[in-house]
This record gives C-alpha cells, sequence and structure tokens, in this order.
C-alpha cells in the first residue's frame, strides 16, 4: 500500500473556516489552494461585521479563491448582495445556497448571476436531483464552483461518492465549473475525494492541524496509543 501523501493529490484543498488568525496562517501554506467560509461559522467565530470581515482577509489573501455567502431569503435581495460581494475582489466566489429556506430553487437565479459574469459558488447541494436541476443555467466557460455536502450525504448512510460522480458527470461539459466535496468529516475524505476525481474539497481549521499524522507509521501510531492509554490511566490513579 503507497503511504499516502497530501504532495502526491491532485485535489485541490481549500480551508473552510472563519478564524481570522488561522486563516492568514493557513494562507502561507502552499497545499491550501483557497478558502471558503459561511455564515454559521462566522457567528461561531464571533465575527459581527460581516463586509469587514471580508475585507480584513482580502487584504491578505490576493492570489487564491475565497467563497463568501449570501444570507437573505429572497433571491431579489441575493442578487443585490451578490453583486456587493462580487465587487469586494477579482479572486471572490459568491456562495449562492441550492434553494431558499421555503426549498424554492435558486437555479434561475444562479443563472442571472453566471451571465454577468460573476463567479459563484453553489453550496449546500445533496441530491442529484439538484445538480440536475441547476446545469443548464452554467454557460460552458462560466467560471463556478459545485459545492455538493458529501459529509452531510454520509451522515445519513449514504454513499457520498455516487453524488460527486453524478456531479461529475453532469458538469463535464463545462471546463469552468469545478466540483468541491464539502463539510469533509476526516482525513481520509481527502483520499478518497482525490480517487473520485474531484476537483476541490474542504478542509476544516482543525482537521488542517491533523495533517502531520499523513503517512504515519501504523504500527508506531498504534504504540502511541497504548503509551497514551497506559499514561493516562497512570495519571488517574486507577486501581483494580
Amino acid at each position: 500500500m503507497r503511504k499516502p501523501s497530501i504532495e502526491n493529490l491532485n485535489i485541490k484543498l481549500f480551508a473552510d473556516g472563519a478564524d481570522e488568525k488561522k486563516i492568514r496562517e493557513f494562507n502561507r501554506f502552499p497545499f491550501i489552494k483557497g478558502f471558503t467560509t459561511n455564515p454559521t461559522l462566522m457567528r461561531n467565530a464571533g465575527v459581527d461585521d460581516y463586509e469587514r470581515f471580508a475585507r480584513n482577509l482580502l487584504l491578505d489573501i490576493v492570489d487564491k479563491p475565497i467563497s463568501f455567502e449570501v444570507f437573505s431569503d429572497e433571491f431579489k435581495d441575493m442578487a443585490r448582495q451578490a453583486r456587493i460581494i462580487n465587487s469586494w475582489g477579482p479572486n471572490v466566489y459568491v456562495k449562492i445556497p441550492i434553494t431558499n429556506t421555503r426549498r424554492e430553487s435558486a437555479a434561475d437565479l444562479i443563472g442571472e448571476l453566471l451571465r454577468e459574469g460573476i463567479k459563484i459558488n453553489v453550496t449546500a447541494i445533496l441530491t442529484v436531483e439538484q445538480l440536475d436541476r441547476i446545469r443548464p443555467q452554467f454557460p460552458d466557460k462560466s467560471q463556478s464552483i459545485i459545492s455538493v455536502f458529501a459529509g452531510r450525504v454520509a451522515d445519513t448512510g449514504r454513499d457520498p461518492k455516487e453524488n460527486i460522480r453524478h456531479a461529475l458527470n453532469v458538469f463535464r461539459g463545462c471546463p469552468g465549473a469545478e466540483v468541491l466535496w464539502a463539510s469533509c468529516r476526516e482525513l481520509y475524505n481527502i483520499f478518497e475525494a482525490d480517487q473520485v476525481g474531484c476537483h476541490i474539497i474542504t478542509v476544516t481549521l482543525p482537521l488542517i492541524a491533523k495533517f502531520a499524522s499523513i503517512g504515519l507509521d501504523l504500527s508506531d501510531y498504534s504504540l502511541d496509543t497504548v503509551k497514551m492509554f497506559y499514561q493516562d490511566a497512570k495519571a488517574s490513579g486507577f486501581v483494580i
């Protein structure tokens, strides 16, 4: 079995988070090719000024794609927000949710924005029907990201690779579109996504911190685990 290595991957790694300090730190890593965030991550990180947060990051992230999401529930207002977000920088992708909270498809809005030349990241995709619904809206050369939430699909007991393969097949004739494996749960997902031919995978900031374990000798890793159990039991003073 070949030793797993980040250097041998074809897939691009995007860091997913809203911790400004860590994002700037990871921006220095050559294997991080882009960034994504969302309103939930931003809320959890204590962000209280959306535009200031985004513009501060864009002072440092100037040559890698970065995605910021609209947060209205009305398509007309989503379009307004998308045009503002797009104006923040040439490397900005605007995240548009696949539907609003009323389950109304955002397909027409996505097409409208793509025709204006706005780079779109379609987010929260979980079904093949959603992929089929939006595909006719994509001009062949439009720059776009198709974010399939593979981790959430897997959370339901389904194999997300089938959804990724469908996305790759549906968008094969659209060279400007890249398929993204979103909601990565563990480091092995990176290698799964690479094997299936996915273009991008988002990796959370805590997962990036685990990259040092990739390719570790399993025998040594087993011994480290045994030592950890032994030392913790000793430190706790357990007796039987």
